[in-house]
């Protein structure tokens, strides 16, 4: 074992034999520079350097522990020792210059399979979470700034690089560092108000990148039936092929990076047809349309994203209206099972990211969303919710959702009726409200016929362009 880390050692230092501490400006903030170097041979990794400059944190997290167990520590006297990471942590005896260590991508592939966080990956690219291979301060001091380069590759961060090819960030960004692309193909979707930049890592059978490119598009303008605009100028998003899988999206995940950041699996036989099916990328974007909820409120930024998912597809054409009440009163009746002696508040507590979760959530953004339209005369409505919170910031609260409620509505509404949901048996408000909207569910299917909110219903998923109103 110890021979084996003086080889990696050795190799580390030969990678990088200086430090490369660039003569400071008098006004560089700088406290970390990262340089990160990919490499293929033996196997792909990430070598990581960390070189300490202005007042640097001595004690360093790995947000996703397991995959790195020593980091190579150089100090000012030019020695060379390891030190060990204990439980993700990793303390930095005084006089430390630079520290560096190896992200073995292949190896932990290998032993954990892919992953959207430890690593994935086709040929001659790889995907992988900022959150497990870079190592950040344990505690972020407000101010700090950080400069991070990357070599051997091209890379899709998060972030833009400068003229130079350099990073420059704050230490905030290092907590949730979004989704990493190394290699792969690049292509961009450009938005009348905003840009997806594209990373496709591997190869399809039958996709071109452009087809690719076109659906991620597509997705982007059904956001923006929901928001005046799309909710970021610039977001990034990862493609990954699923080997075996013939259909459209498999997974997906979105990442509160600043800017967010979005990885997608797609089956690698899919076909360009197959996206007109999809739901995956569209819901995913959707989650961009509602700030951070802190603490984390799974059944409602699920339930919010679960919700406009078939209220968009149906706004931008892509599916009537007749198919985006049915996709919704499926879901319910998928979600129900199980669920009939426990209340919303039982279902949502004891289930993780359970259908419940998604469908409990997306009962209540229905219900939040008519009653917000018969209140204000179908002159407002749930989208007028997300506008006003995201003026007030990019995260939010459980709380300052419900004032932004009541304030679309001019009265209270929010606390009596999440209280009617939360306290009864879960689904229990679908019936009446569905009656009321004229969505019946026979022996032959849904249909949609004339009933005391029937204008209500259609208002919500009417056939609508960019920044108009219902």
């Amino acid at each position: 074992m110890k021979a084996a880390f003086a080889v990696l050692l050795l190799g580390l230092t030969l990678v990088s034999c200086q430090a490369s501490v660039r003569p400071r400006r008098a006004e560089d903030l700088t406290a970390l520079r990262y340089r990160l170097t990919y490499v293929r041979v033996p196997e792909h990794a990430v070598d990581v350097e960390v070189v300490l400059v202005r007042d640097a944190p001595r004690e360093f997290l790995f947000s996703q522990p397991g995959a790195v167990t020593t980091v190579a520590v150089h100090t000012e006297e030019g020695g060379v020792h390891p030190v060990a990471v204990r439980e993700g942590r990793v303390s930095l005896p005084k006089g430390t210059r630079l520290l560096r260590y190896r992200y073995a991508l292949d190896a932990v592939i290998r032993e954990q399979g892919p992953d959207f966080f430890q690593g994935a990956g086709d040929g001659d690219a790889r995907h992988v979470a900022g959150r497990a291979y870079l190592i950040r301060p344990l505690t972020v001091k407000p101010g700090m700034r950080v400069e991070l380069a990357v070599s051997g590759a091209d890379v899709l961060l998060p972030w833009q690089a400068d003229e130079d090819g350099v990073y420059r960030l704050r230490g905030e960004d290092l907590v949730d560092s979004g989704f990493h692309g190394f290699g792969g193909r690049r292509c961009q979707v450009r938005l009348p108000d905003a840009v997806l930049d594209v990373a496709i890592l591997g190869r399809f059978t039958h996709l071109s990148d452009a087809a690719v490119c076109t659906w991620l598009g597509k997705a982007a303008e059904e956001v923006r039936t929901v928001r005046r605009a799309f909710p970021h100028p610039r977001i990034t998003v990862r493609v990954i092929p699923a080997p075996g899988h013939p259909g459209p999206s498999v997974f997906g995940m979105v990442r509160w990076s600043s800017p967010p950041s979005i990885s997608i699996s797609v089956g690698q036989d899919a076909v360009a047809a197959d996206f007109a099916r999809d739901w995956v990328a569209v819901h995913e974007m959707l989650h961009l349309t509602h700030p951070v909820f802190v603490p984390r409120v799974p059944w409602l930024s699920e339930g919010l994203a679960t919700y406009y998912t078939e209220v968009a597809r149906a706004r931008s054409g892509r599916q009537d209206a007749l198919q985006a009440w049915t996709e919704l009163v499926d879901g319910f009746a998928r979600a129900r099972e199980g669920q009939e002696s426990r209340s919303m508040q039982e279902a949502v507590s004891q289930d993780g990211f359970s259908l419940a979760v998604y469908w409990t959530g997306a009962l209540f953004a229905l219900h939040l969303d008519v009653e917000l339209r018969r209140i204000t005369g179908n002159t407002r409505g749930l989208d007028d919710v997300l506008e006003l919170l995201a003026r007030r910031g990019s995260s939010s609260t459980l709380g300052a959702f419900g004032a932004a409620v009541d304030a679309i509505a001019g009265q209270p509404l929010f606390n009596a009726l999440l209280e009617r949901h939360l306290s009864r048996p879960a689904f229990v408000e679908q019936a009446g409200l569905l009656e009321a909207l004229g969505v019946q569910n026979g022996p032959n299917g849904v249909s949609l016929v004339p009933a005391r909110d029937s204008l209500l219903r259609d208002s919500v998923v009417g056939r609508r362009s960019h920044g108009e109103t219902p």
